[in-house]
C-alpha cells in the first residue's frame, strides 16, 4: 500500500506539472528549490562539421583476441519450432535417487570437481535434482546478514540505495517541465524517474530488513548538477559505481540468502543505468559484461556526495581512497568529444557530470543530424566516439588525507607507493598502462586496445581507472587485492 501512495503522488504531481504548475512539486520531499543559478548559451546551432580536431595519440594495436565460443554470424540458421527427431527425452538423472524429499540437514562442504565427460557422478539427492549446490539441502533460508563482511557490504549498499531515492526525486523537485522539455525530456520521462525513486524505497527496505536495528539511515546530500542534462549524466555515473560495486561482492557473502535478494535488486539497477544513458543520448549497453569493483572503491565513489548523517548513524569500515581526475574527460554534450576542454566537467568530485553549459554551435544536445545527435533515444551511434585506443589522458590526483563523506568524518588514504601504472578495470579485464608522470600529482598515459572476446573493447562504457604502484595480475573475483597498490582512484567516460 505504502509503494502505490508513493508513486501515485508522484503520479499526480506530474499531472499538475503538465497543466501548468507554477514549480514542480514532489509531494512528501522538501527543500527542493534549487539551491544555484546557471545562463545557458544561446545562439544558432552546428551546421558544418569539419574532421575531427588533432588530439595527442599513438598508434596502437590490440593483441590476439581470446576466440569466442561462437562469431555473430556463423552459417545459415533457421527459426521457428524443431522439426527434428529428438535424441534422448526427459531431464538428466543420476543412476541413483537417493529419496523423494530433501531431510533438514547442516550445509553440505564445498568439493574441488571436475567433469570431463558431463555426465552426473554422484548420486541425486531427490528426482531432477543433481548433487551438490549450496542451501539446496533442505534447510531454512536466513535472509539476514551473517558475518562482518556480510553487514559492512550490505550497509553499504543500503547507503546507495538511500541516496537513489533522494537523488531521483530531488532532480523532478528542483527542474520544471520546461527544463525537462528543453532536454527531450517530457512528462512521461519524469514519471518513470519518479517510479524509479519508488523502486528504490523497496530496495532501501530490503537491505534494512536484511540488516536488522542497525541499519544506516538515510542522509543529506550534496549534489553536482546545475541542469536537466547534467542530473541525468551523474544518475548514469551514480547507477554505475552502484551496481558494480554489488557485483564486486555479492558472491563473497557469506549469507548466500542475501545474495539471492540483492541480486535480485541490483538486476533492477542495472536497467535504471541503461535508461539514463538513453536518455543522455548515449549508446544503452556498449558493453558484453558488467563490472565488478571493490567495496572500498564504490564508497570513495560514492561518500563525497553525502553532505551529513545522523549522529548516531552506523559507520563503514571501507577504505576512501584519494580522487584521480581526468583533466580532458570526454563530455558526452559535444558533437565532437575531441574538443573538449580541460577540466570540463560541473565540479571537482570523481563522478561529477561533464559541463552541459557548453556554446550552442558545439553542443549535440538539439542537433538534429544523425550520428551527431545526442539527445534522449532508445539507441545512439556516434560519428565520433567519445574515446578511441591509444588517445592521450592527462590526469591529476588529490592527496591523501582529505576530509570526505558524511559530516567529513571519513578521510582518504592510501598504503601504495609511488604511481606507476594506470589500472582500467572494465568489464571481465584488469589492464595496465604505464604512467608518465609530469609533475608531483599529474602525469599522463594512453588508452588501450584490448578485447574481452574478439569484437568486444574492454574499455568502453562508464568505467573505473586507478593510479597504482604495481601490474598485479588480478581476476574479477579476487580484484580487491588491487586495494593495498590504489593511490587515487577515477571514473572514464569512455563510450
Amino acid at each position: 500500500m505504502l509503494t502505490r501512495t508513493l508513486y501515485a503522488s508522484s503520479f499526480l504531481s506530474v499531472l499538475q506539472l503538465a497543466a501548468g504548475a507554477p514549480a514542480p512539486q514532489v509531494a512528501g520531499y522538501t527543500d527542493g528549490d534549487a539551491s544555484f543559478s546557471v545562463t545557458m548559451p544561446t545562439g544558432p546551432l552546428a551546421t558544418s562539421f569539419s574532421p575531427d580536431s588533432e588530439v595527442p595519440a599513438i598508434a596502437t594495436s590490440a593483441p590476439s583476441a581470446p576466440p569466442r565460443v561462437s562469431s555473430i554470424l556463423d552459417g545459415p540458421t533457421s527459426h521457428g519450432p524443431y522439426s527434428g527427431t529428438p535424441t534422448t527425452t526427459g531431464a538428466v538423472q543420476a543412476d541413483t535417487t537417493l529419496a523423494q524429499t530433501i531431510a533438514p540437514l547442516p550445509p553440505n562442504p564445498t568439493a574441488t570437481y571436475y567433469n570431463p565427460q558431463g555426465v552426473l557422478l554422484n548420486p541425486a539427492p531427490a528426482p531432477y535434482t543433481p548433487n551438490g549446490g549450496l542451501g539446496t539441502n533442505g534447510t531454512e533460508p536466513r535472509y539476514m546478514v551473517n558475518s562482518d563482511f556480510d553487514f559492512e557490504s550490505i550497509s553499504l549498499g543500503l547507503y546507495q540505495e538511500w541516496i537513489e531515492l533522494d537523488l531521483f526525486n530531488n532532480g523532478l523537485a528542483v527542474f520544471s517541465d520546461e527544463d525537462f522539455i528543453q532536454a527531450g525530456l517530457t512528462a512521461e520521462d519524469r514519471a518513470y524517474i519518479a517510479f524509479m525513486a519508488v523502486q528504490e524505497s523497496g530496495h532501501a527496505t530490503l537491505l534494512t530488513n536484511m540488516l536488522g536495528e542497525a541499519a544506516p539511515v538515510q542522509c543529506t546530500y550534496n549534489y553536482p548538477y546545475r541542469t536537466v542534462r547534467e542530473f541525468i549524466d551523474f544518475n548514469q555515473k551514480l547507477t554505475r559505481y552502484g551496481e558494480s560495486g554489488v557485483w564486486g561482492f555479492i558472491n563473497h557473502l557469506d549469507s548466500r540468502e542475501v545474495g539471492q535478494l540483492l541480486a535480485q535488486s541490483i538486476a533492477t539497477e542495472a536497467r535504471q543505468q541503461m535508461s539514463f544513458r538513453q536518455m543522455l543520448g548515449l549508446h544503452a549497453m556498449p558493453v558484453w559484461f558488467e563490472t565488478g569493483i571493490p567495496q572500498s572503491w564504490a564508497w570513495t565513489y560514492l561518500a563525497p556526495y553525502i553532505s551529513s548523517c545522523p549522529q548516531n548513524q552506523t559507520r563503514l569500515a571501507w577504505q576512501n581512497f584519494p580522487a584521480l581526475h581526468i583533466v580532458n574527460q570526454p563530455n558526452p554534450n559535444r558533437f565532437s568529444p575531441n574538443d573538449t576542454k580541460p577540466y570540463e566537467v560541473a565540479g571537482n568530485r570523481t563522478a561529477d557530470p561533464s559541463d552541459s553549459t557548453i556554446p550552442a554551435d558545439e553542443s549535440c544536445v538539439n542537433l538534429n543530424v544523425t550520428g551527431y545527435n545526442c539527445g534522449p533515444a532508445i539507441a545512439r551511434n556516434r560519428s565520433e566516439p567519445l574515446s578511441f585506443p591509444g588517445k592521450m589522458v592527462n590526469l591529476t590526483w588529490d592527496a591523501p588525507g582529505q576530509a570526505v563523506g558524511p559530516n567529513n568524518s571519513y578521510v582518504t588514504s592510501t598504503s601504495a607507493g609511488s604511481p606507476a601504472f594506470v589500472a582500467w578495470v572494465s568489464q571481465l579485464n584488469l589492464t595496465y598502462t604505464p604512467l608518465t608522470t609530469t609533475g608531483p600529482s599529474s602525469g599522463f598515459t594512453y588508452q588501450p586496445a584490448g578485447e574481452v572476446y574478439e569484437g568486444d573493447p574492454a574499455v568502453n562504457g562508464t568505467m573505473f581507472i586507478a593510479l597504482t604502484d604495481s601490474d598485479l595480475f588480478l581476476t574479477p573475483f579476487n580484484l580487491s587485492m588491487i586495494n593495498p597498490h590504489v593511490v587515487a582512484l577515477g571514473l572514464y567516460q569512455a563510450g
